[in-house]
């Protein structure tokens, strides 16, 4: 009699929109600063184990979330990461964990991270230990932290962005980069200009395309955003815009572009003190997105609150059919990517807003496996209190010999605080 065979499936996890999702866990950041500390991003392992998150003030800290995601520790010495937190020798720009990341195989359990005026490092998740380091250094031989990090998808190289070039690294080979200018020259009005904030890859590895955005707002007959190859090399393939506002490219530094997960020719961005994601077909007329999405203010306006210039960072499920994203007032937005719009000049408005926190939220991000949302809030604020308690405080006024008034002030500014520095995940 013959073997019955199984055949096992994997579906992705579905989020229900229809209603406000259960916070099912917060923490809050302990600080050794006088006015607290904040997350600025978190980023789901790639199995989702475990999450990282790097902090305003330079450390990267697991959340300790395995309780709540029932994880199995099958390691070699069944044990949870023993990196809780570690300090960096400066700020930390940005980090992105290994495309095939797993508690489960310890030589893939590493990720990448930038910090200011040190070489890219290769970290080991596992206790924190230095696995490589990856150099760029300027005409002035001055150390370079890039201020975006991505792997292609065959996890093979490292793609660094920074000013006007773009670095490579062979994960197979020591050694130096290759250098990819994204611009003839800094006199140059051609090519992509500024600081390359972002980069994305699309996830059909036969293709090699990504994608790369710049801090500089776009000029009038150009984009900051652009389409590469890792065949064609510094060429940009084509550049993407919005030929219905005034120019070209849109008004604005690019904080992020994401390719959607299943649909790989669709090219989302978001940009700085910008209430619009746009979406882009790269298969055709890239001059006009395919669809606009607003995110909802909810009460900002009433609370007075100013858009802030922090990079926030917005995640689309594995199944491409959700978009979710943080505001500068604590509210997330998701958006339905499943069903196009029926008119492309249309903006489309979010399925579902809450409330989630009572500060900008740094980074909302997917589980991969459940439907599990994690959010970050924080940012820096300068209170304005009563001016006059204020000088009292700060200026000492000193009788000399010959009874003038001298004044002495205080050198310390205002400090910044944090209103809200929470750590939430979700489940729908």
């Amino acid at each position: 009699m013959a073997a019955t065979e199984t055949t096992l499936t994997w579906t992705p996890p579905v989020y229900n929109t229809s209603d406000n999702p259960e916070c099912i866990h917060t923490t809050n950041m302990e600080s050794e600063l006088a006015n607290g500390d904040f997350v600025r991003q978190a980023k789901w392992c790639p199995d989702g184990s475990s999450a990282l998150a790097q902090t305003e003030s330079g450390y990267l800290q697991f959340l300790n979330l395995y309780e709540l995601l029932d994880v199995t520790l099958a390691t070699t010495d069944g044990l949870a990461p023993q990196m809780p937190r570690r300090q960096q020798s400066g700020p930390t720009v940005d980090f992105a964990w290994y495309p095939s990341a797993t508690r489960r195989n310890p030589a893939s359990f590493c990720f990448v991270t930038s910090v200011r005026e040190c070489p890219v490092k290769l970290l080991d998740a596992s206790d924190g230990r230095l696995r490589a380091s990856y150099k760029i250094v300027d005409h002035r031989e001055r150390q370079i932290a890039p201020h975006s990090l991505a792997f292609n998808p065959t996890a093979t190289k490292l793609y660094c962005g920074f000013d006007d070039a773009i670095e490579v690294f062979d994960l197979h080979y020591p050694g130096e980069g290759t250098r990819l200018h994204t611009t003839p020259s800094k006199k140059s009005r051609d090519g992509l200009k500024g600081i390359i904030s972002t980069i994305s890859f699309a996830s059909d590895i036969s293709s090699g395309v990504y994608a790369a955005g710049s801090l500089n707002p776009s000029p009038t007959m150009s984009s900051n955003i652009a389409l590469f190859s890792e065949t064609t090399g510094e060429t940009p393939l084509m550049f993407v815009g919005d030929e219905r506002d005034e120019g070209f490219g849109i008004r604005a530094s690019a904080m992020q572009v994401m390719f959607n997960p299943v649909q790989p020719y669709l090219l989302y961005a978001s940009f700085r003190r910008h209430g619009i994601l746009y979406c882009w077909d790269v298969r055709g007329d890239v001059g006009v997105p395919v669809r606009r999405m607003s995110i909802q203010k909810g009460v900002s306006h009433a609370r007075g609150r100013e858009s802030t210039n922090q990079k926030l960072r917005f995640d689309i499920d594995l199944s491409g059919k959700l978009l979710a994203i943080g505001d500068h007032d604590g509210h997330i937005s998701m958006f339905d990517l499943e069903h196009e719009p029926l008119d492309i000049t249309d903006t489309s408005s979010p399925v579902l807003t809450y409330t989630a926190h009572e500060d900008a939220i740094g980074s909302a991000g997917f589980h991969p496996l459940h439907s599990l949302l994690l959010s970050v809030s924080g940012s820096r604020h300068f209170v304005t209190g009563d001016t006059s308690a204020s000088e009292d405080s700060d200026v000492e006024e000193l009788e000399d010999i010959e009874g003038t008034a001298q004044v002495k002030r205080s050198r310390i500014g205002p400090q910044p605080v944090v209103l809200d520095n929470s750590t939430k995940l979700w489940r729908f």
